[in-house]
């Protein structure tokens, strides 16, 4: 988020917080009186000597800096939730519009009103999923993670190899996050509305409890307070991540790509909604070959199978 922060605070923030939360104009005229008694230095790269005297001479600022940590907290909430909505309706809408089988709405399980229900509970939980998560946005921001700019730092080396450390790391704990998710007494009161998809859309991918897609969050915070990341490689690969959310809900049984074994995809997690015990991993399936709870999708488990059946059975009794 900071990167995201840094962006908007020089493009927007800056300006509105001036005009919204102003300086107070004493210490302009303090400044400026100071300035009336002070040599000016010579710098010959700098056709205007007075130019590192601007923002005390008057150009517009806010009582509340970039680092103050009221505003890092109003500025981050503003951009978390309006960025996590469009990252969901502009990934989720296409995602259902041309990947999902809506054939698949014919499922005998496929509940009335369902896509509705599935937005309403995601939009209803990004707040709560905002304050519990804001406490990591804040560390990062503030420096406390280890979030690092220059890829010399490290070199172009580790920078390619971060991208698999961060992908495993972060799956691995998933799936052991998400296991403990369907232990009995967490279940029914956490994780339980999510599986109310029995059949899910694109849209059922972030409709969590709170707490439940907190804590399904919560690797991806970890990583960076564990190893290196470089900043804007975090950005891309926490973008990526809500990306494969979404599109591992959409239904799409595809069983004959080499990839099948290793990869959980939207045929992995079609299995797990039906199923519930099986195939818990985000990106992989290799911890759920490890735990036991791997199961390996077929065709002959599409629940496309039901909702065509379901469609025959309703045409017959309609003629």
């Amino acid at each position: 988020m900071d990167v995201i922060l840094e962006f908007a605070d020089y493009y927007v923030l800056d300006a509105l917080y001036a005009k919204y939360v102003p300086a107070d104009p004493l210490q302009a005229t303090s400044a400026l009186s100071a300035l009336s008694n002070a040599s000016l230095p010579l710098n010959a790269s700098s056709p205007d000597p007075l130019s590192a005297y601007l923002p005390q001479l008057g150009a517009p600022s806010s009582a509340w800096a970039q680092d103050h940590i009221g505003r890092q907290i109003l500025s981050l909430s503003v951009l978390t939730i309006i960025g996590i909505n469009l990252l969901y309706f502009l990934f989720a809408y296409p995602s259902y519009a041309f990947i999902f089988d809506h054939r698949l709405k014919q499922h005998p399980r496929y509940l009335p009103n369902q896509i509705a229900l599935e937005i309403r509970q995601s939009v209803g939980s990004f707040p709560g999923m905002l304050v519990l998560m804001l406490p990591w946005f804040m560390a990062e921001v503030r420096g406390y993670s280890r979030l690092y700019d220059r890829v010399d730092e490290y070199g172009w080396t580790y920078l390619v190899l971060s991208v698999p450390l961060f992908l495993l790391f972060t799956d691995y704990c998933i799936y052991w996050i998400h296991r403990g998710l369907h232990h009995p007494i967490i279940y029914k009161y956490i994780h339980k509305p999510h599986h109310k998809w029995i059949v899910p859309t694109p849209f059922a991918s972030h409709a969590f409890h709170p707490l439940d897609g907190t804590a399904q969050g919560m690797p991806y915070h970890f990583a960076i307070f564990l190893f290196p990341v470089q900043r804007h490689l975090y950005l891309g690969l926490f973008i990526f991540v809500n990306v494969w959310t979404i599109l591992i809900h959409d239904g799409d049984m595809i069983v004959d790509h080499p990839l099948l074994r290793f990869i959980n995809g939207p045929a992995h997690h079609t299995l797990h909604h039906i199923y519930f015990t099986v195939n818990y991993g985000q990106y992989f399936t290799w911890a759920d070959w490890v735990g036991g709870s791997f199961m390996q999708p077929g065709k002959e488990l599409d629940p496309l199978n039901d909702a065509l059946a379901n469609m025959k059975k309703k045409a017959g009794k309609a003629q």
